[in-house]
């Protein structure tokens, strides 16, 4: 027997999915491929997701950090801050896009809320149905999902990161071994 939630949930997943723009994944792709560094951020599920991302840039052979690690160096002219936020207004995030910006760097995210204050300084967007704790306007969003709070954003998030992976992989024109050889060992 079918685990019937789980169900409902790929079911829902693919169902949204359809309203995530390839045009909007090509421009992500673009700024991606012209940085000379790509950093990542997010809080919260979002982040895990984010961090999820800058991993496997760092697979693809990309100069990545995720942002507040230790290790995580100055953002310059030239280089792409890639945001992942649901809202568009969690503030530390909006201080990063802030100091990027003034920096002379580009910026891209992923987002439910494109008008918000990350996505009006966002040289990429891309726009993800979803749900959100709270809208900028302190209203809430259920989005059409089963899912509490911020599930169907945050899932669907990570499969926008993973797809986007599959583009910049044949941009780039690596194969599976390319990325395996980048890949931490020290396990």
């Amino acid at each position: 027997m079918k685990y019937d939630n789980l169900s409902k949930v790929v079911e829902e997943l693919s169902r949204f999915s359809q309203e995530v723009s390839q045009e909007d994944a090509d421009k992500m792709v673009e700024e991606i491929l012209k940085a000379n560094r790509v950093f990542v951020a997010g809080a919260g599920r979002s982040g895990f997701a984010a961090r999820g991302f800058a991993n496997r840039l760092s697979h693809l052979g990309f100069d990545v950090s995720f942002v507040g690690e230790p290790t995580t160096p100055p953002i310059k002219a030239g280089d792409l801050l890639v945001i992942g936020s649901g809202s568009g207004t969690t503030g530390s995030l909006v201080k990063m896009a802030e100091t990027a910006k003034k920096q002379g760097a580009a910026i891209a995210t992923v987002t439910i809320a494109p008008k918000n204050t990350i996505g009006s300084m966002a040289d990429a967007i891309i726009v993800i149905p979803g749900t959100t704790r709270q809208l900028v306007d302190g209203g809430s969003e259920d989005g059409g999902s089963i899912q509490p709070v911020g599930t169907m954003f945050e899932q669907l998030s990570w499969l926008v990161y993973d797809s986007l992976v599959l583009d910049l992989l044949k941009k780039t024109n690596q194969t599976f071994d390319d990325l395996l050889a980048r890949h931490g060992n020290l396990e």
